[in-house]
């Protein structure tokens, strides 16, 4: 005769870590769920404020313009065109002809000089457009490593404390203290650096300490949280607490410093071309202002004002489009901002059509109203 579970062993097999689910999910759909939460929900949160949607037009067109509009614009050469010629003059917008089975139809369109052209028959957009890579690759340097290089000891620092701690503050506290601009202007004058990549390096050199010391004053707030100390006492290393759990909720910041960190190269890279402390081997919009203002004297003569004033224009637009889409990074990783606009749907509650909806595919449409 089989004997009966007791009481006890009963309560044991109910306990819910005991229980499994009832159903299983297919690969596929984890994969579908995991887009849905690392892509699209995101993407759909960027695109409910008006800001973030401008911002990320902006970034995607100078995207864009550094890796195929350098393949469609001729590389800019002396006697493009006339000397001088103004935006938008006669004959900027042509029809080539194209032959279709034999019949010659206008349909080729030609943008030609459409920003006019310098002293030496350049045209400003070609020159615009085969600069943007090289500055693209300085930006991706320079910003990447300050936030990196910051990210990572800010978050040592808070999280471990001790001489660690210690360390890592005098390094960033003697980083401060050095002059930046001078700093640079010393190094980029001896290296005479070639490579964008080296160059944004080099400007990056001393924008991480500020961030450090931010991130760190952060992370003493958030070790102190419940899901840290239960991460800790399940025995996780540290490593894996700082990127599952405080990392993370720091993105918010980090993004704001990005692109912080990516004006700042801007700034200072077109700065230094314009003064001549970096070597003219590369097209860059200070090279263009450097030139139309000792060569022309663009800032007293109306017929080469455009060869100034279009690459200032450039700038401004791209730190515009940089502000405007930092806003929207802070509401895809600020969780407070994003639980306003994404609304977990569950995946056992079927929709009008009788078909299971999965999480984070209903965003909320309307915009939020910041207090």
């Amino acid at each position: 005769m089989a004997s009966q579970q007791s009481d006890g062993e009963r309560m044991v097999d109910e306990l819910p870590f005991n229980t499994t689910a009832d159903t299983t999910i297919s690969r596929q759909e984890e994969l579908r769920r995991t887009i849905d939460m690392t892509l699209v929900a995101p993407f759909r949160v960027l695109w409910s404020d008006w800001r973030a949607r401008v911002g990320f037009v902006i970034v995607m067109f100078y995207v864009l313009m550094g890796t195929l509009g350098v393949m469609v614009n001729p590389t800019p050469y002396t006697g493009m065109g006339d000397r001088y010629l103004q935006p938008f003059h006669d004959g900027w917008f042509t029809l080539q002809s194209v032959s279709i089975g034999g019949v010659t139809l206008p349909l080729d369109p030609q943008f030609h000089l459409v920003l006019g052209t310098d002293a030496l028959g350049q045209g400003i957009w070609s020159q615009v457009v085969h600069a943007t890579p090289a500055m693209i690759e300085m930006i991706l340097a320079g910003a990447v490593f300050s936030t990196v290089v910051a990210t990572i000891f800010g978050t040592l620092a808070g999280y471990k404390g001790g001489l660690t701690d210690r360390s890592i503050m005098t390094l960033s506290d003697i980083t401060m203290t050095i002059p930046g601009l001078p700093l640079v202007i010393i190094i980029a004058a001896a290296l005479q650096p070639k490579d964008p990549y080296l160059i944004g390096l080099i400007l990056g050199i001393n924008n991480w300490a500020g961030l450090c010391r931010a991130v760190r004053s952060q992370v003493l707030s958030v070790r102190e949280r419940n899901f840290v100390e239960a991460s800790r006492a399940m025995g996780l290393s540290t490593p894996r607490i700082l990127a599952d759990d405080i990392i993370p909720d720091l993105m918010s910041y980090i993004s704001i410093h990005f692109v912080r960190a990516a004006r700042g190269i801007v700034f200072e890279s077109v700065a230094l071309y314009y003064l001549g402390i970096l070597p003219f081997t590369t097209l860059n919009w200070g090279v263009m202002m450097n030139l139309a203002y000792n060569t022309s004297g663009a800032l007293y003569t109306w017929k080469s004002a455009h060869w100034i004033f279009i690459p200032m224009f450039t700038i401004t637009v791209l730190s515009v489009g940089l502000i405007l889409f930092s806003q929207g990074m802070d509401r895809i990783f600020n969780p407070r901002v994003r639980a306003r606009h994404v609304k977990s749907v569950s995946s056992a509650e079927p929709d009008e059509d009788g078909e299971a909806s999965s999480p984070m595919t209903t965003v909320a449409q309307t915009e939020v109203q910041d207090k």
